[in-house]
């Protein structure tokens, strides 16, 4: 009999101002065989990126508040992290006015969770 170690689930870093909408994307990651890392808002994304090397995917609201919006925090990932895939998601903005960078993908809030489940799954192969 051999002993396998568990398969290393990937880490996808869910940006979100909101608590109750930041814990539903992070409830539809983990339901769909990710791990979850949350940010509050873009400055506490980019502290996370800058410490941890396993994040694969980022996962953001375009709409917050304070400090950098989610357009810049894609913008800066993919200029300082390229490999990284990146997920935006508004409430207020249609995908005509969103400037997605490379491989980016939008999605119109409210979304349906198996869509953002798929692209999650393509963007991990």
């Amino acid at each position: 009999m051999t002993c396998r170690q568990p398969e290393k689930r990937q880490i996808v870093l869910v940006v979100e101002d909101e608590p109750i909408l930041r814990m539903m994307a992070v409830d539809l990651v983990e339901d769909a065989g990710f791990e979850a890392v949350e940010a509050a808002g873009a400055d506490e994304a980019i502290r996370i990126l800058e410490s941890r090397l396993d994040i694969r995917i980022v996962f953001s609201d375009i709409d917050m508040p304070r400090g950098m919006d989610g357009m810049r925090l894609a913008a800066c990932i993919r200029e300082r992290w390229p490999p990284i895939e990146i997920i935006l998601t508004s409430g207020y903005h249609e995908a005509k006015d969103v400037v997605l960078p490379t491989r980016g993908v939008f999605f119109a809030k409210p979304y349906r969770h198996k869509d953002v489940v798929a692209t999650l799954h393509r963007m991990a192969s």
